[in-house]
């Protein structure tokens, strides 16, 4: 039945020529019977013929309404002239008067009102009802009047309807491309941000490396040892530094750039517990638990860390509630490390998390997306059962290739 239902819609011209072949067959038998009644006016080939003509009104009354009022008015006026009594075909004034005022254009459907309130008069006037009076073909006139009126006023109901529907969907369409738009200027934003971290690291780790060689020249020959130390640091500095450039050189950057010279390191995961400390005096209970053995990470892995508590504990302050709580739980593997950030406030919908910063220039979950896409890492985050919300990530040591 749905196929079939899918196939109407799709073949409306079928549909109504289906129904016109059907109205012509009524239409038929009727001139036929009426022919020779005492009273009836008309002969059956002008019969026919007005009734066929009505009848295509009917099948293309959807994909021509405007032409097929005119040809429909046009077999009125034939009518009234030949002296054609109405028959069942007439029946099609009242389809393309409720089709005009749905479908076609403004000056069709008036005028379509306008003939659908004189035409049952005029039909009296031609061929008044035997054996009644002034009144009684008056109150006629009205009864055969109100259909048409009817059919004009749902057709021009079903047009408003149609209008509004169109209007909400142009609307919602308008919006999500506004919100597309947003996400993409957010994404961009964040990248940019991410890059300018980025940026920081590097030339930390550069300076860093040029203090170590200025420090490995002067004891060369004094302190050998503390030369080797020296440059073991420049090694592992400068492959880290390696790293994080390749990692900026995937990321977007503005036209922003720093006006101060000097470059400072960007927080790292040993700064997480001023971060929580700063949340516990601002009146949020954290419970603050690190797994595993802590040892060094690339600086990129840390600054995404770091990131990801600050911007998860203020989403809490945000969104949780007044007597909400959270978890911070670090964990280090072998060949990554687990961030699991939980509170069990009142939570608000994922939408507001997206749209979030947690220092008013990231964008939420965007960002931590962001963020940890660029050291290959995973991101799970969505509501608690039970209430609050949960975010965790998986932040590898080496950088995906």
């Amino acid at each position: 039945m749905q196929r079939l239902y899918d196939f109407l819609r799709r073949h409306p011209i079928w549909v109504d020529s289906f129904w016109a072949v059907v109205l012509f067959g009524l239409s038929a038998l009727s001139v036929v019977n009426l022919d020779g009644v005492r009273g009836h006016h008309g002969t059956i080939p002008g019969g026919i013929a007005v009734s066929t003509v009505l009848c295509v009104v009917v099948a293309l009354r959807r994909r021509l309404p405007e032409p097929m009022l005119l040809l429909a008015l046009v077999a009125g006026l034939v009518q009234l002239v030949l002296d054609i009594e109405t028959t069942v075909a007439d029946f099609a004034m009242l389809v393309i008067t409720y089709t005009v005022a749905t479908v076609g254009a403004r000056w069709a459907s008036r005028l379509a009102l306008a003939v659908s309130l004189c035409a049952a008069t005029v039909a009296q006037i031609r061929w008044p009802a035997a054996d009644s009076g002034l009144l009684g073909q008056a109150a006629i006139a009205v009864f055969q009047t109100v259909p048409f009126a009817l059919a004009w006023v749902l057709g021009d109901s079903m047009r408003t309807r149609r209008a509004y529907f169109a209007q909400l969907e142009e609307r919602a369409a308008r919006l999500e491309k506004e919100r597309e738009a947003q996400a993409k200027v957010a994404v961009a934003a964040e990248r940019a941000r991410i890059a300018r971290e980025l940026h920081d690291v590097v030339a930390h780790n550069v300076s860093v490396m040029v203090v170590q060689a200025d420090g490995a020249a002067y004891v060369m020959d004094a302190a050998p040892d503390q030369a080797r130390k020296a440059l073991e640091t420049i090694s592992s500095t400068g492959r880290q530094a390696l790293a994080e450039m390749r990692r900026l050189l995937g990321v977007l950057r503005t036209g922003e750039h720093q006006e101060s010279g000097e470059y400072v390191p960007q927080p790292d995961v040993e700064q997480i517990d001023d971060l929580i400390e700063q949340c516990r005096s601002s009146g949020l209970p954290v419970d603050f638990k690190v797994e595993g053995t802590p040892r060094p990470l690339p600086s990129g892995v840390e600054l995404t860390a770091y990131r990801i508590v600050q911007e998860a504990l203020t989403n809490t302050r945000k969104h949780g509630g007044p007597h909400a709580g959270a978890s911070v739980r670090l964990v280090y593997f072998d060949d990554g490390l687990g961030l699991l950030v939980e509170d069990d406030g009142k939570g608000a919908p994922q939408e507001l998390y997206e749209e979030g910063g947690a220092d008013g220039q990231g964008h939420g979950l965007i960002g931590m997306r962001e963020r940890v896409g660029m050291v290959g890492g995973t991101l799970d985050a969505g509501p608690r059962p039970g209430g609050g919300f949960r975010i965790s990530a998986l932040l590898p040591l080496k950088p995906a290739h």
